[in-house]
């Protein structure tokens, strides 16, 4: 036979157990939603946070500029347009970073728009920077003199 005290603790521990795995099914219910973007910072961040540069064994660090515009649903409208890259870029480094800025759209599209801003950006272009931190310059020649030497 169960005592009472035994018995209220194995209904404490259900509660507790049918709680936490309700809390858990609103986490997931609340993470498959995406978080809706209500301003332009918020669709930088969004594209930032989907960039993805090629790695440094393939490409040199370059920067590279993107115009895009959006529907109201979040889709990319028309096509679009690198308007800028870096000067001392190299064939092969422009073919990977516009690569890389393609996909980076394709990974955050559709935008997830609030109602207000979805009316505010549909059909405006936006130019989007995509920076690659560029390592420090390698020097070309040693200069003695720069050196600090205790005699």
């Amino acid at each position: 036979m169960v005592s009472r005290p035994h018995h209220a603790l194995v209904w404490l521990a259900l509660v507790w157990l049918a709680a936490a795995l309700a809390s858990g099914l609103l986490v997931s219910v609340a993470q498959a939603q995406p978080v809706k973007v209500d301003n332009i910072k918020e669709i930088f961040a969004k594209l930032y946070g989907c960039w993805k540069p090629p790695p440094l064994s393939l490409a040199n660090p370059i920067d590279i500029t993107v115009v895009v515009s959006f529907n109201r649903a979040g889709e990319i409208l028309g096509h679009p347009r690198i308007s800028y890259e870096s000067g001392q870029a190299t064939d092969n480094d422009r073919l990977l970073y516009r690569v890389a800025v393609m996909e980076a759209l394709q990974r955050c599209t559709p935008m997830p728009f609030t109602d207000a801003m979805a009316g505010a950006i549909a059909g405006r272009p936006l130019a989007i920077q995509f920076h690659n931190k560029k390592p420090p310059p390698q020097p070309t020649e040693k200069r003695a003199w720069l050196h600090q030497k205790i005699l």
